[in-house]
């Protein structure tokens, strides 16, 4: 597999200063002072994960490889597909901290890029809000979701050619794929709605009272919050989704499940997007309660995830029980 992590976000805007109220006083981020009309944003020793450009496209996912023989391996195997490839002037490159990049399109016309020799911060990570951190390293940035108008269509593309693991996939409310290029459960997944242009990117935190705080600080803005706080089925992420100033959304989470890739099996889930809560502020009526039918049927059914931090007594079945055995 020559791609190894998703490295980072471009996003396209006008929105340069909502953005920057945006990425640090919600996400956490730490604003990196690029000027004119470029922000750029760092959520670890990376020099940036986050660009925001009022010169780029809608939206650019960037994947990691892992040196200059995968990038040169995967440009010719895109372009032995019929993959038109660019390789990045050099200005490109330094504007998005890196050794060297090409880019190219998905068959939807999404923008990709592919890079290597990510430059790395000499000062330590300073979050814009008080958190403990984001949980990238070995498992990248995050994960990024596409809204795309044939999900079937497109999995060729992401799984044979570029390599992708599919994790799981769902065809309830709408066709759903996974796919994983590290541990993460999913650092990319396409949702069937019939649309195109970016869903959400995810960043994950390094505590549960990190999201909670942050679902708290975008209820105060009115419109702010498009899923209420609850926990996904598949990859067990407990989490919100904020609308962002460009329209899609970013998830904030805390709690995702890793995988072995060497040994996952993938398969089709059948029990909704979301095991309670994230409730959809952002639908009509109706749908919001479709998906609310979704999640009370799992939870009818005794569907749970594991738990995370695991108590090491036994569990009684009843949560009141068990946390007052614990204190005797």
């Amino acid at each position: 597999m020559a791609i190894i992590a998703l490295g980072y976000m471009v996003i396209g805007s006008d929105r340069l200063d909502a953005w920057d109220g945006f990425a640090t006083g919600l996400l956490g981020m730490q604003r990196v002072d690029r000027g004119g009309g470029l922000r750029a944003f760092r959520m670890d020793d990376r020099q940036q994960r986050l660009i925001v450009s009022d010169s780029a496209g809608p939206a650019t996912i960037g994947w990691e490889v892992p040196d200059a023989t995968g990038l040169d391996d995967l440009a010719a195997r895109l372009e032995a597909a019929g993959t038109r490839v660019a390789r990045a002037p050099r200005g490109i490159a330094e504007e998005r901290q890196v050794a060297d990049l090409i880019s190219f399109r998905d068959p939807q016309g999404t923008m990709l890029e592919a890079f290597h020799g990510a430059v790395t911060a000499d000062r330590p990570f300073i979050p814009g809000r008080p958190i403990t951190g984001f949980r990238t390293g070995p498992l990248g940035m995050g994960h990024a979701v596409l809204h795309v108008a044939d999900a079937d269509a497109l999995v060729p593309f992401y799984r044979d050619l570029l390599g992708f693991g599919v994790t799981d996939w769902s065809r309830t409310p709408y066709p759903l794929y996974f796919f994983h290029v590290n541990g993460r459960h999913h650092s990319f997944a396409m949702v069937g709605s019939g649309r195109t242009g970016l869903h959400h990117f995810m960043v994950e935190l390094g505590s549960l009272d990190d999201v909670g705080q942050g679902h708290d600080i975008a209820r105060m803005e009115e419109g702010r919050l498009a899923y209420g706080l609850g926990r996904h089925t598949n990859d067990h992420m407990t989490s919100f989704y904020a609308n962002t100033p460009s329209g899609f959304f970013v998830e904030v989470g805390w709690g995702a499940r890793t995988i072995d890739p060497a040994t996952w099996t993938p398969h089709e889930t059948r029990d909704g997007p979301s095991l309670w809560g994230h409730e959809r502020f952002h639908m009509p009526e109706e749908a919001r309660a479709r998906m609310r039918a979704l999640a009370m049927d799992a939870a009818a059914r005794g569907i749970r995830a594991p738990d995370p931090n695991p108590g090491p007594w036994p569990s009684s079945g009843c949560a009141w029980a068990d946390a007052v055995i614990t204190c005797e």
